[in-house]
Order: C-alpha cells, then sequence, then structure tokens
C-alpha cells in the first residue's frame, strides 16, 4: 500500500510542477502571481441560566476558525490550495472542560485546460485532527488525536468550473487512505474496521488494523457565493464510491462528507458564523447509546450519520 500512495503522490506534484512551467507564467517569483486570502475567526456561544425554573445548564464555548486559500489561474492552467483549520472548546458546570471541533483540512487540485470550462486535473486532500477526542461521558479512553486517523485521497480525474464561484470535480480513479498511527486507537477498529482480535482473558493476540485503502469513483462540489453584501455562502459536498470493497454487497453504499458555513459580518471586526457538518461512512462504527436508569450506556456501534451544528458570534480578521 506504501508503493500506491507514494505512486499516487509523486503522480499528483509531478502534475503540479510540469504545469508550473506553462509558457503563460513568466515571472520568477510565481508565489506572487497567486491570488491570496482567507479569514479568521473566534467565534463564542454563551448559555447561562439563574433561577430558571424549567432548569438549565450554564454553558460557555470559543472556536477559531483559520481559512486560507491561494490560487492561481492562467488561460490553460488553473491551481488551487486551501487550508481549513478549526478548534473548539466547550465547558458546562456538570461535564467541564471538552472539545466540540477539532479539524485540520489540506487540499491542493491542479488542472490542465481541455476544452471551454473543463480541465484536466489531479487533486490531493489530507484531514486530520489538532488534539485528543473522547468517547464521552468516558474520558479516560482515548479514541482519535493528531494523526489517528488520518484521511488522504489522491485522485485523478475532470473539473468543471464555469466561473470563480463554482466547480465540479469528478474522478473515477481515486485512491482513498485511511491512516491510524496510535496503535491503542487502531485495536479499537473504529476507523479501519479491523480491531484487535483478543483471546478469552482479553489478551490481545492480533493487534487491529493501522491503515485502510480504497479504490473509487469520487465527486466533489465546490460553491462559493456572494448572498448579499455581508452576507457569504461557502459548501463543500464529497462523496466517494469503493470500487474494491472485500465485500461486494457494500460496494453500492457512498462515503458522504459535506460541509455548509454562513458568515455573516456585522461590520469590519464582528461577524456571525454558522456551520452544518455531515458525515456518513459504512466502514466508521458510531457508539450508539441509550439510557438506562437514567444512565447514558453504549450499547452497540455502527454506521450512522454524523452531525454537527455552530452557531456563534465572534470577530474576524480577513486577509487580502
Amino acid at each position: 500500500m506504501k508503493k500506491i500512495i507514494f505512486v499516487c503522490i509523486t503522480f499528483c506534484f509531478t502534475v503540479v510542477l510540469l504545469n508550473a512551467q506553462d509558457t503563460t507564467i513568466t515571472k520568477k517569483n510565481i508565489f506572487e502571481q497567486f491570488d491570496k486570502g482567507g479569514y479568521a475567526s473566534l467565534i463564542f456561544n454563551q448559555i447561562s441560566f439563574l433561577n430558571w425554573a424549567k432548569g438549565g445548564e450554564n454553558t460557555v464555548s470559543a472556536t477559531g476558525i483559520v481559512s486560507l486559500f491561494a490560487k492561481l489561474k492562467k488561460e490553460r492552467f488553473a491551481w488551487e490550495n486551501t487550508v481549513d483549520l478549526r478548534y473548539g472548546l466547550q465547558n458546562s458546570e456538570e461535564f467541564g472542560l471538552r472539545t466540540n471541533q477539532d479539524v485540520i483540512d489540506l487540499s491542493s487540485k491542479v488542472g490542465f485546460k481541455a476544452l471551454h470550462s473543463f480541465f484536466y486535473t489531479a487533486l490531493i486532500n489530507f484531514k486530520t485532527q489538532f488534539a485528543n477526542g473522547y468517547n464521552y461521558p468516558n474520558d479516560s479512553v482515548v479514541i482519535s488525536k493528531f494523526l489517528s486517523p488520518a484521511y488522504l485521497i489522491t485522485s485523478l480525474g475532470v473539473d468543471y468550473k464555469p466561473n470563480d464561484e463554482f466547480s465540479l470535480y469528478f474522478s473515477p480513479m481515486t485512491g482513498k487512505f485511511i491512516f491510524v498511527s496510535n496503535q491503542d486507537i487502531a485495536d479499537i477498529g473504529t476507523y479501519t474496521g479491523e480491531p484487535a482480535a483478543k483471546d478469552s482473558t482479553g489478551k490481545i493476540i492480533k493487534s487491529g488494523r493501522t491503515s485502510k485503502s480504497d479504490f473509487g469513483a469520487y465527486l466533489r462540489v465546490n460553491l462559493k457565493k456572494q448572498l448579499m453584501e455581508n452576507i457569504t455562502l461557502n459548501a463543500k459536498f464529497d462523496i466517494f464510491n469503493n470500487y474494491t470493497d472485500k465485500n461486494i454487497l457494500n460496494r453500492k453504499n457512498f462515503d458522504i462528507d459535506s460541509e455548509a458555513s454562513v458568515l455573516m459580518k456585522v461590520n469590519e471586526i464582528i461577524s456571525v458564523d454558522i456551520l452544518l457538518h455531515l458525515i456518513y461512512d459504512h466502514d466508521t462504527k458510531v457508539p450508539l447509546y441509550e439510557y438506562r436508569n437514567s444512565k447514558k450506556t453504549q450499547i452497540g456501534a455502527g454506521p450512522r450519520l454524523q452531525v454537527k451544528e455552530v452557531i456563534g458570534i465572534g470577530i474576524s480578521y480577513y486577509f487580502k
């Protein structure tokens, strides 16, 4: 599998370097030709109760967001790079301090024009997280951390870009790789689908799988739309179908990762952020719970639609 990864990454970056020699790019410092920008936000949420008859819990949270881009577009050449970072903490009276957002998302997409608005394109995407994650309410066992898991997509396909606001990328040849660098987390089996094998005493006799590779079709849709003067919509929709699943019946399943955010500028500093994030991966086993004797108890694990919603007000700084 390491050879597959090496070939995919080498090919993608070879395409980047070769196309960077496009004759329309004449300056020595290519970085100066990029259209660069982005923003950084610090978002706050608070819920407070005092003598509230219906009850409630005081909660405060803060989330840091950094979103950057660098784009280069010439007559027959396009290169787009994005960095999306998010990290948030929530503190409540009952549960204390917990992480509520943790994302590292890096993408690069380079294309050479085929005809009209279509580009032959190579894409690479990498995702992981900053800090440890826990299976709350149990905060004694780490279930995720930096590079556990990490997701890598390398892909060759066609990108339809009619304008600067919209792109639709499709690839029939995509490698999707999952890595779990921490063996204790790999032994749980949440991300690769193969946990550690144990004997009757609970002793591990075979370690859990630390990596997983799939090959299939990939679709990505990106939209950035100025809805009003101070309101911007950013949306991303990814879908992947695995041709090579060992279980033939699973080859009809689709992995979905979709995000939509609305950024509303109140003034040059104050902003309101709304984020909706949906994930579905048939191979990711989400803990299932039910309340027994008023206590939240895990009863199993299985694939489920994962939903995250964040609404907050904060301060923002825009890069140009």
